[in-house]
């Protein structure tokens, strides 16, 4: 008598579908990395790293982590959350902020959503598109 045995539905799925799904994976986009060649379109700019006067607390900087993490200081208030870029746009997700009472500190940072990139400079952008600022890549040794 030949036993036969039956896989949950849900387990039956995983086992099928699961290995189709895999190469799939593979194809989400990262934040920073470069988008691949689509008959001339721009790779992303390198956005990572530190931007403004980071060895002085009270004024704007931002870190822009490779895996797609954003922090920094409006120059009173820390400033947290996630980005991505495609070309030399970078936008601000889930940006999240402290909340203290700043005296004769203009907290402009603190408003960011989007920013460009242009070589070693970062405009920084409102969600209505309105400049607010621009923040310096620091020079190496700096």
């Amino acid at each position: 008598m030949a036993v036969t045995r039956r896989l949950p539905v849900p387990a039956l799925l995983s086992v099928l579908l699961l290995p189709a799904l895999l190469p799939l994976a593979a194809c989400g986009d990262v934040a920073g990395s470069t988008s691949p060649d689509d008959g001339g379109a721009t790779p992303d700019a390198d956005v990572t790293g530190a931007w403004g006067d980071t060895a002085n607390t009270e004024a704007p900087s931002l870190d822009f982590d490779p895996n797609g993490r954003v922090s920094g200081t409006d120059g009173c208030n820390r400033l947290m959350g996630h980005w991505n870029i495609k070309g030399n746009r970078v936008t601000m997700q889930d940006m999240a902020s402290t909340m203290m009472l700043c005296h004769g500190i203009d907290t402009w940072l603190s408003g960011g959503a989007a920013a460009d990139v242009d070589g070693d400079t970062l405009r920084i952008y409102d969600q209505a598109g309105t400049e607010l600022g621009v923040l310096e890549r620091p020079k190496p040794g700096s």
